[in-house]
């Protein structure tokens, strides 16, 4: 089957679509060109598939990635036999003549819209509407695949859930340390960032250091430099996601700090589930999902929301409590990895993934993989 797989929005290393769902086509020995922002994002594309680069939709200036990325979609779909996107904006640039295609629906547009602070107030009003109309049309012309089960409150119909479900160890990781905290995953305002430096400061007293492990959104990049040099912390920017994992093993605690807005509400943080699975103590915010799943299991902390003095002390407690106790929270992390290896191993779904592609591509048996091309500019 030869796939082609689209977006402009998000990374060429992105955990769902490049470790999880391309590196299951390739494993299928199936064949895969992808349309993705590799010179934007300063990445050389992986052995294995046929790299396509457009520029990168950022902010408001969208329209040439977007013009870019019909151009490129056109002529990468006219061998393949399906089509999956990852963007919204990418269902404005279909192709006319296209195979089967599929939209992966796995962030939600309309709640993530009071976290984008580049849109003008006017504009808020707006889109809702008009993001509403595009799901709709989606809905009805093309199938979707989603990654939360509380996606089907916007898709009503039968589209088959696959869940963000992450990579787990085959043999437990080490135990949790005592000397640093983490954070791995994009870095903004509504992910704590302002909260996360506030706790660096008031850790740095105990020999408690923070590692920031991800990209950052402009608006908080600053504050993560001057607390960098100030010493308070250490930001590592964008790491490939299998290799920020590996750098999490050993923590003290993992930080999922996200603010109480719609687009967290009902959705498990993925960053809690990869947490657990190298065996590392969660302290989350009291989301639904994350807190039931981190309460249930008992591997980590809950802390409620609130400014950001009083969040920074809750955490900053919490780790202090931990690290004092250092069989509570082997067992925490014990406990978190043994979960995450029974019930969110995406080894255990990617089959299924793939033969949902099939069915839908109607190619019924896998094909070896094509040898790899150079990037071809858009």
């Amino acid at each position: 089957m030869r796939v082609c797989v689209g977006t402009t929005v998000h990374h060429p290393e992105d955990a769902r679509i490049t470790h999880r769902q391309i590196r299951a086509l390739l494993d299928a020995g199936h064949d895969v060109t992808f349309v993705a922002p590799f010179t934007d994002c300063n990445v050389t594309p992986r052995p294995g598939i046929r790299a396509v680069d457009v520029p990168r939709a950022v902010g408001l200036r969208r329209t040439k990635a977007l013009r870019a990325a019909a151009s490129a979609l056109r002529a990468a779909v006219r061998d393949a036999d399906l089509l999956l996107v990852h963007d919204i904006e990418l269902l404005l640039a279909l192709p006319r003549r296209r195979p089967p295609t599929v939209w992966d629906v796995h962030e939600d547009t309309i709640g993530a819209l009071p976290t984008k602070t580049y849109l003008p107030g006017p504009l808020r009003g707006v889109l809702p509407p008009l993001v509403r109309a595009v799901e709709g049309r989606a809905g009805r012309r093309l199938h979707l695949i989603l990654a939360e089960e509380s996606c089907r409150a916007r898709f009503p119909g039968p589209h088959p859930v696959v869940p963000n479900h992450t990579y787990v160890p085959p043999t437990p990781p080490p135990p949790p340390g005592d000397s640093r905290v983490v954070y791995v995953g994009r870095i903004s305002p509504a992910r704590g960032a302002a909260e996360m430096v506030e706790i660096a400061r008031r850790l740095r007293p105990y020999g408690v250091r923070l590692d920031l492990i991800g990209p950052a959104d402009a608006a908080v990049r600053p504050m993560l430099r001057d607390a960098q040099r100030a010493g308070l912390l250490d930001w590592f920017g964008y790491v490939p996601n299998n290799h920020a994992l590996r750098m999490a093993e050993g923590a003290l605690a993992g930080l999922s700090l996200l603010h109480d807005l719609p687009n967290h509400r009902e959705s498990t943080p993925t960053k809690v589930v990869e947490y657990m699975a190298r065996g590392v103590p969660v302290v989350t915010t009291p989301l639904p999902r994350a807190a039931s799943l981190v309460g249930r299991v008992d591997c980590g902390t809950i802390v409620s929301f609130g400014d950001v003095g009083a969040v920074a002390d809750a955490v900053v407690q919490s780790v202090l409590r931990l690290r004092e106790d250092p069989e509570r929270r082997a067992a925490m992390g014990a406990r978190g990895y043994v979960e995450a290896l029974n019930h969110y191993h995406w080894p255990a779904v990617a089959g299924e993934f793939v033969a949902l592609l099939e069915r839908w591509a109607q190619v019924p048996h896998a094909v070896t993989a094509l040898r790899p091309g150079r990037t071809v500019p858009a």
